[in-house]
């Protein structure tokens, strides 16, 4: 740092400007003129030797021209010291800013900044006019947050909306869209066994999940349907004896295009699991949920799905008679039970880290 020292300079009919310039000229170097070689201009660039300009002692001897012509050396003129300071000035919305660099492991990057931020303000008090902002990948997983809380519910309504336009029925389109929430409960298992945190990856690995869930859900649904109505057609007042046959009809027809579904699935998409490489953990994560969500999606199709179907269709034969079969509370039953393992899978998903419980601002 080069202090000028304004008396001094005065007497030697100096200004600042002037000294600045010799500074300027001595050590960092200016421009006087250019040299044309051909097409080609290159600057001429004036300065001190290297030898002259090294150290703190070399630089008080610079020398400095008078108005009257004698030379002064630049330890008259001015104060020099080293100090400590930021090697570059860094700006941030028209202010000057510092940028301090983290390494995060063994925790999720929004734990980390919960943390460090409730740390900071029990410790710290920043001055007036100071503040202090995360970025980075912080800032990055904030949008991919608040995208993923408008796509996944877009998905949800789309895909009532496609269900809704094919059954043009609520109570079937619902009793479809059941196997979304159900087929997650396995991915939020497998995840939490693999150790994985809730990420953009796993987002899109749920969001085709979803699609595949309600696929195998309409597919039971029609052979539901068409078993009922074979039975309907022959005999205009079924019984629940009726009912419950043509339910475990559709059902066992539904068993092994379910399956040939599930095993195709999950045999394309385990082989991810096991590969390395670039991209490698990407993909695990977008291939673990479906991975672990069709296994609890052939559950519920296989067994929740047609419980609820004669449930719903048992409502039309009769209460009376509905209340009195034996067959009826057994199908309360299984779906009480399995809804109870939807709900620890749901535990399951509380304790992953996961991207929504991140601070919204900071």
């Amino acid at each position: 740092d080069f202090k000028v020292d304004r008396e001094a300079i005065a007497r030697y009919g100096l200004t600042v400007g002037a000294v600045e310039t010799e500074i300027e000229t001595a050590i960092g170097g200016k421009n006087i003129s250019w040299t044309v070689e051909g097409q080609q201009r290159f600057p001429i660039n004036v300065r001190y030797s290297r030898d002259y300009r090294s150290d703190i002692a070399a630089l008080r001897r610079v020398l400095v021209a008078t108005p009257t012509g004698t030379q002064v050396t630049l330890g008259q003129l001015a104060k020099i010291d080293v100090t400590t300071g930021p090697p570059m000035i860094r700006d941030e919305n028209g202010v000057k800013a510092g940028f301090v660099f983290v390494d995060t492991y063994g925790i999720d990057l929004g734990s980390y900044v919960r943390d460090a931020r409730a740390l900071i303000a029990k410790n710290i008090v920043l001055p007036a006019g100071y503040y202090l902002e995360w970025g980075g990948q912080y800032q990055y997983m904030l949008k991919a947050r608040d995208t993923l809380e408008m796509i996944i519910p877009l998905t949800l309504v789309i895909i009532f909306l496609l269900l809704y336009l094919n059954f043009g029925n609520v109570t079937e389109s619902l009793i479809v869209l059941l196997s979304v929430p159900f087929a997650l409960v396995g991915g939020f298992w497998y995840l939490w066994f693999l150790g994985y945190n809730f990420s953009v990856a796993v987002a899109v690995g749920f969001i085709a999940l979803a699609g595949v869930a309600a696929e195998t859900g309409v597919v039971m649904i029609v052979y539901l349907d068409e078993a009922w109505q074979d039975v309907r057609r022959f005999n205009p007042k079924p019984a629940f004896a009726d009912l419950h046959n043509a339910v475990m009809t559709g059902a066992v027809q539904r068993v092994r295009p379910k399956m040939m579904t599930v095993c195709a699935i999950i045999a394309g998409l385990l082989p991810i699991m096991w590969s390395h490489g670039t991209g490698a953990d990407t993909m695990k994560r977008i291939a673990a949920p479906m991975i672990g969500g069709m296994v609890s999606s052939t559950i519920l199709t296989l067994v929740i799905v047609p419980a609820i179907y004669y449930l719903w269709r048992s409502r039309s034969i009769g209460r009376e008679a509905a209340r009195s079969t034996p067959r009826r509370g057994r199908t309360t039953a299984i779906v009480v039970a399995l809804l109870v393992v939807l709900g620890a899978g749901f535990y399951a998903w509380h304790r992953l880290p996961p991207l929504h419980r991140l601070p919204r601002r900071f």
